[in-house]
């Protein structure tokens, strides 16, 4: 396919109707909505995509735009020999509008695809709106819609529609937070001590403030004294181990930062000539590079904390926090207990899940999975059946993992080589070994692609 030039959710209501005779409706309007509408438009469907926003707004979005990143702004790496990377070549061969409009609003972050959220969200909303055949409709969707559909309501679906959807599958689901890390003004940072450099001298896309011993003892003890916003629920949390907050890492144990989000390998302060005991590392947020996100540090901690404990990062004494970290409730289905390998309804494969709200877990991960959902309604409206891609490939192998997981402990999970087949050779070299699965994972997914001829 060549490159292209929020959240749906609220007591218990009929089902929703599709309009118009052929109609397909699409409920939310985040990564995998868009992704599924514009995969579904380029094969003639006429589509209804649905976003609440801003009739109805979440806990974590702040605009009515289609696409709005809500934590980091980073689509991780395009290295095609890491997983993240392999994905994105996948999702590049089937015309991802998440791609392209990233291209358009790209800021520098060494090998990861970051971007500038205000145009990276104006980009997907004007390659949605621009298409002849979607019609974006602005209102809450409170049941699952009688017609064909893709449901990509995200992980902040609002209640009314989380509960139809309990009702239909006949579970009560899973449910899990998740929390986002502060973002500081550039001007605001000490220029003595924060210093420009990648790890091993590959870039200088990150900013980094170094701690000695004395100032990272100082730092744990006072982190696992913060004071953090607290619940019944939120004490049974059963976190997301890739995007735990500091303060949980911490009790982990006083080195878990060190060897995690925090970890200085790599990185010389340029005023000792030495490697830090610790690091802090900031990215840029925005493509003028006035707002930088401490990579990492998701937190629940409470405000006055955040700005006391996190104040004492060298380098962040002044620090002006642009935005505070928060928590937010993120809810994801039994896929592998209640869903068809594709996604669909088990009675009604016309109904297909797609994004975080499947158990996929991270932007890219959610955005192929509506490109995939997109197709797969396509061929079930067409009367064929859905298609997987291989499991040597990374959206094959996340897919595999979402059907076979052990339905009573199943939980998110994003792109990572151990989710595909492993070689048949075995390779020491890890390096290498990454290579020749973003090789054979490329040509797979593009044999796959011709043989089931999933291009409008």
């Amino acid at each position: 396919m060549a490159d292209r030039p929020g959240t749906g959710g609220g007591a218990a209501p009929a089902p929703e109707r599709s309009g118009g005779a052929g109609a397909v409706t699409v409920v939310g309007g985040g990564l995998a909505g868009c992704e599924a509408a514009l995969q579904l438009a380029d094969r003639g469907h006429a589509v209804r995509l649905v976003e609440m926003r801003p009739v109805r707004s979440t806990p974590a979005h702040q605009t009515d735009g289609l696409g709005e990143l809500v934590c980091t702004n980073s689509f991780k790496s395009e290295d095609p020999a890491n997983a993240h990377g392999a994905l994105k070549g996948e999702m590049e061969l089937l015309g991802s509008v998440l791609l392209h409009s990233a291209r358009q609003a790209q800021v520098p972050a060494g090998a990861a695809l970051a971007v500038d959220r205000a145009l990276f969200s104006r980009a997907m909303t004007a390659a949605v709106e621009a298409h002849p055949g979607i019609e974006v409709v602005r209102r809450e969707v409170t049941g699952i819609p009688e017609g064909p559909a893709v449901i990509a309501t995200g992980p902040l679906t609002s209640d009314a529609l989380s509960e139809a959807i309990r009702r239909e599958l006949g579970d009560e689901g899973l449910a899990f937070f998740d929390a986002i890390a502060p973002i500081v003004d550039r001007d605001s940072l000490d220029e003595d001590v924060v210093f420009a450099q990648g790890r091993w001298d590959q870039d200088a896309d990150y900013l980094n403030c170094p701690l000695t011993e004395d100032e990272y003892d100082a730092f744990v003890e006072a982190l696992a004294g913060a004071d953090v916003h607290r619940s019944p629920e939120w004490d049974q949390v059963p976190y997301f181990e890739g995007c735990l907050p500091v303060e949980v890492m911490v009790e982990r144990g006083p080195e878990t930062l060190r060897f995690g989000p925090m970890k200085p390998v790599g990185l010389t302060d340029p005023r000792t000539g030495e490697r830090p005991h610790a690091v802090v590392q900031l990215r840029r947020e925005d493509r003028a590079g006035q707002m930088w996100n401490l990579v990492g540090f998701q937190t629940r901690l409470r405000i006055g904390e955040q700005e006391r404990v996190f104040r004492m990062i060298p380098g962040l004494e002044e620090a002006e926090f642009l935005r505070f970290g928060s928590i937010h409730r993120n809810s994801y289905l039994n896929f592998p207990g209640r869903l068809l390998p594709h996604g669909g309804l088990r009675h009604r494969p016309e109904v297909i899940f797609a994004g975080q709200l499947t158990g996929v877990e991270g932007y890219t991960e959610s955005a192929a999975s509506g490109l995939l959902a997109g197709i797969n309604l396509d061929r079930v409206l067409r009367g064929l059946d859905p298609v997987l891609p291989p499991a040597t490939t990374m959206l094959g192998g996340l897919y595999r993992y979402l059907r076979e997981a052990e339905p009573d402990h199943f939980q998110p999970m994003n792109s990572n080589w151990g989710l595909v087949d492993p070689l048949e050779n075995r390779i020491r070299s890890k390096k290498l070994k990454r290579e020749t699965l973003g090789r054979r994972a490329t040509t797979d997914f593009r044999a796959w692609l011709a043989q089931v001829g999933s291009h409008p």
